[in-house]
């Protein structure tokens, strides 16, 4: 089953990529309200790319300049793999598997990119009172969505789950560089932050080396545009629909150094009489999230930022949600819901243009 899974992933990546590629490459840009012709742009350069697999994602990463060159690659896939060594619940050995076996008994000294990774989630916790929580493992064994026999799980089962989720019970020390779980049957789980970590490493990395184009797509929910297309245009993101099952796409926006990353109830979900069950849990209830929406877009600085806080607004909805991206720095959204309305926040307008006649834009 997983392999057919991963399959599926590099073929929808495969979809995605030739989308961006399109879209970055061929396609003219949306001009915002000034309505200026498009500027004429110099012969299509070709990129250098690789695809990796980490978390179960496929990866895949262009560069393109005089300074990208093949090796660069090579050290991008040791990077991932040493990520994943570091930061998997479920890969034996790794650092966060350790930490979560030692639930209740010790504390476990980890890399500095663990560290950081559970301190900035645990950040995220407080900012958002507990809507993203790292601390969720339990809820999401105990459901398997994305995994072969995902059902719901019995009330007995999901209120021992629920009252081992407590972000505020997991203890860092920082001269140490220790974790721990202070209950038993505690875990870990930075599926909501590590794939966002591990992306603004590769962009680190690449600014290192004054790779100063390239374009990062983490399983096509996920994708940061560093710098600017060859030549010096914006880069111009096809945006994913998230009803799938129609193949179209939402639109597209222009970006320079931004990542966009996008949450919603079309990642991962299983269906039980009748009734749709999505990956999105809200910690509140032990079950998934009901607030309203399909997805939500957030358009950001740092891919960590943008892939722990589309998590927590998504289950904060739209009103809420809104609120909240409005408040932070280098942030904005758009918020997509059930009925086929889409919001905006306040710094995407004349970014972003909405191509889908399915959807309306909305004012808040």
């Amino acid at each position: 089953m997983k392999r057919k899974r991963i399959a599926l992933w590099l073929a929808l990546a495969a979809v995605a990529v030739i989308g961006v590629a399109y879209l970055a490459g061929n396609s003219p840009f949306f001009q915002g309200a000034s309505h200026k012709p498009p500027k004429a742009e110099a012969a299509p350069v070709k990129p250098i790319s690789e695809t990796y697999i980490i978390f179960d994602t496929v990866v895949n990463v262009k560069l393109y300049g005089e300074h990208a060159n093949p090796g660069q690659l090579a050290e991008i896939k040791d990077l991932l793999d040493s990520m994943d060594r570091k930061l998997s619940r479920t890969l034996e050995g790794s650092e966060i598997y350790r930490v979560n076996q030692a639930a209740g008994k010790a504390a476990v000294p980890v890399s500095q990119d663990t560290f950081d990774v559970v301190a900035k989630a645990l950040d995220y916790a407080v900012q958002t009172g507990g809507l993203y929580d790292p601390s969720i493992g339990p809820l999401v064994s105990l459901w398997n969505i994305g995994n072969e026999g995902a059902h719901v799980p019995a009330k007995p089962e999901l209120a021992k789950a629920m009252s081992l989720v407590g972000y505020q019970d997991v203890v860092l020390n920082p001269d140490k560089r220790t974790i721990q779980l202070t209950r038993p049957g505690m875990a870990l789980d930075l599926g909501g932050i590590g794939k966002g970590y591990a992306a603004d490493r590769i962009a680190a990395y690449l600014t290192s080396q004054q790779v100063d184009s390239a374009i990062i797509n983490l399983g096509g929910s996920s994708i940061i545009a560093l710098g600017s297309k060859p030549g010096g245009q914006s880069w111009n993101i096809g945006l994913q629909d998230p009803d799938q099952t129609r193949g179209t796409s939402l639109g597209n926006v222009q970006i320079q150094n931004k990542t966009i990353d996008s949450s919603g109830v079309y990642e991962r979900f299983f269906m039980e009489n009748g009734v749709k069950y999505h990956h999105m849990l809200d910690p509140r209830t032990g079950y998934p999230s009901r607030s309203g929406l399909k997805s939500v877009t957030l358009v950001s600085d740092s891919a960590t930022d943008a892939d722990a806080l589309s998590t927590a607004v998504f289950i904060m909805g739209l009103a809420e949600g809104m609120k909240f991206i409005e408040r932070q720095q280098g942030v904005d959204a758009f918020f997509i819901t059930d009925d086929n309305r889409i919001y905006e926040t306040s710094g995407l307008k004349d970014h972003i243009h909405f191509t889908n006649p399915e959807y309306t834009v909305s004012s808040p």
